[in-house]
């Protein structure tokens, strides 16, 4: 059924705009870090917004959200020429590094679509925080092209909802972009369609990307040994696989919130539990609602993932961090590329099942939090990858969370409107794993 509900009307390549002076945009090389070969055969990352636009007119769609669209792409692009370049690995060099060739007609894949569903009730449920089957959107976001000697950076997609409104999906290679590049990405494409009739070509300082891969230092030659570690054999560019070992059509979304409310109780809680067990020793401990709610999500999960069984299961959690304004020196914040990193905790099932779970896990999350300015970069994809596999083979229950409310994608307003909702993830729920996606 999934396959069906959309009808592929058009794909197409949007270039940057070409400069009146020059013709062309000027062939461009960006170098990859070992931030960025981190991640380098990691499963793309995919990212869904929904726009409602109430009565939304085919002839509106095709006449004016369309042709913005593109066309503020392709301005976007001229600040963002890496994304319309490939990953490539020419012969004779020590490395792979982003390629943009104007000759080639480099640039990014659009697919335009529209829902061929009879129910006219489907932009509501995607975009609803209700429980959804995860293959209904898969047909919404864009494969990349990844070959052994190509890769491209993004795809778009572009599909519309009659009457209800159309979605974005982006899908992007994750050694050229983290969480918090790519949302920068998208909110300069938003910020420039939206203000088409004001003819922009600049873009505002906190939307300009930092291009400089410099300020990433790396005086041990961290990049080659990340490098090596993913190309022990062919030197190929595809991603590694992910099995997959459960029927997809049972996969499914949903969105749940947490007001402050509940947030409050949940830390006058987890303080109360600690303060009892401790005494006058209690310590303090970073109770944010990142740390409040990724605590409860674990517990709530691992409970009913595992039901009443207790054996020696270890269970893992696990987050990504932000390291910007934690490396020494620190980047700017608008610093195009990855500078991030994994961060996580096992402990046994026995600690994460008890009454308390909630604070216990609390005080575990806390403790990693407060260490990430002492580990940043302390362990190579080798190594951290080494122990999440051995986990995985030893059973472990694994949740993961991604994204950041700082990120505000809910600020991407292209004109017509903030988005409705925001999907994330690797493959949109593809795989049998449970991740946690941080939005608003």
């Amino acid at each position: 059924m999934a396959e069906n509900i959309v009808k592929v009307n058009e794909v197409t390549r949007v270039t940057p705009l070409a400069d009146p002076s020059s013709n062309k945009a000027a062939p461009f090389t960006l170098p990859l870090t070992y931030l960025d070969i981190y991640w380098f055969k990691v499963l793309p990352v995919e990212r869904l917004f929904f726009y409602q636009v109430t009565d939304l007119t085919r002839d509106f769609f095709d006449s004016v959200i369309l042709p913005k669209l593109k066309h503020s792409l392709s301005l976007t692009l001229l600040h963002y020429l890496p994304l319309a370049g490939n990953i490539m690995w020419p012969e004779g060099t020590q490395k792979p590094a982003v390629y943009f060739f104007p000759d080639n007609n480099d640039g990014v894949s659009v697919t335009v679509a529209e829902s061929s569903s009879d129910s006219t009730d489907l932009f509501s449920l995607l975009s609803g925080n209700g429980i959804r089957k995860a293959v209904e959107f898969h047909p919404l976001v864009p494969n990349l092209s990844i070959s052994d000697d190509k890769a491209e950076i993004i795809a778009v997609q572009i599909t519309l909802f009659l009457k209800e409104g159309y979605s974005i999906g982006i899908t992007s290679h994750h050694a050229v972009l983290d969480g918090k590049s790519s949302t920068l990405f998208v909110k300069s494409w938003a910020y420039l369609c939206k203000h088409l009739q004001q003819n922009p070509t600049c873009l505002p300082p906190e939307l300009t990307p930092f291009l400089d891969r410099n300020v990433i230092k790396d005086p041990e030659g961290r990049d080659m040994v990340e490098l090596n570690n993913w190309f022990d054999h062919k030197q190929s560019l595809k991603v590694l696989p992910f099995a997959v070992s459960v029927d997809l059509s049972k996969l499914v979304r949903a969105t749940f919130k947490l007001s402050r409310e509940d947030i409050k109780k949940l830390r006058d809680k987890v303080n109360e539990i600690v303060t009892a067990s401790d005494g006058k020793k209690s310590r303090q401990l970073h109770l944010s609602s990142f740390v409040l709610t990724l605590a409860y999500v674990f517990v709530c999960m691992f409970k009913a993932k595992t039901g009443k069984a207790q054996g020696n299961r270890n269970a893992l959690v696990g987050f990504t961090a932000d390291y910007r304004t934690r490396l020494d020196p620190p980047v700017p914040d608008n610093y195009f590329g990855n500078c991030n990193g994994i961060h996580g905790a096992v402990t046994e099932a026995s600690e994460v099942k008890q009454e308390n779970g909630v604070a216990f896990a609390a005080e575990m999350i806390s403790d990693l939090i407060k260490g990430i300015d002492a580990n940043v970069a302390d362990e190579g994809s080798d190594v951290k990858i080494a122990k999440i596999v051995e986990h995985a083979k030893q059973g472990a229950f694994m949740l993961s969370v991604a994204g950041s409310t700082r990120f505000d994608v809910y600020g991407s307003d292209f004109g017509w409107g903030r988005p409705r909702k925001v999907e994330n993830g690797d493959r949109v729920n593809r795989q049998d794993r449970r991740r946690l996606f941080c939005g608003e």
